[in-house]
């Protein structure tokens, strides 16, 4: 029961590690150093996987209640997280001695990457019959 409840978790985690082999896997063939980002992409994708992954906790916990209104909360939450991720993203954008616009694209990559994460899983959630 507990796994039928929360694999939309579980899902998030593979997507997660597998898009973070791909990630670690391209920086290996560019020869890409990550270790002067501020955030290794190790830090950065636990931050976003343990972001990601309370929202999808709160939204499958809320879905109980109150089916009708996921999508809202689904977008109040992201709309919550963009201003975590802004504090966390303002040492990369201030930083001025150091070129780093490889770890701003590397940030918005996976940004993006777990957005869409987190999109899909919720409309799959919204899908799925009461």
């Amino acid at each position: 029961m507990f796994l039928k409840n929360y694999k939309l978790i579980l899902h998030l985690h593979i997507l997660a590690f597998a898009s973070y082999i791909i990630h670690k896997g391209v920086f290996y063939i560019f020869k890409i150093n990550d270790q002067n980002f501020h955030y290794n992409i190790e830090v950065l994708y636990l931050i976003f996987l343990f972001f990601s992954a309370l929202l999808l906790t709160l939204t499958v916990k809320f879905k109980k209640d109150k089916f009708d209104s996921i999508g809202m909360f689904f977008m109040l939450g992201t709309f919550i997280q963009m201003f975590v991720y802004y504090f966390v993203l303002r040492p990369i954008l201030s930083d001025k001695i150091h070129n780093i616009r490889v770890e701003k694209i590397n940030f918005f990559v996976t940004f993006i990457l777990f957005l869409l994460f987190q999109t899909i899983l919720t409309v799959r959630l919204l899908n799925e019959k009461r």
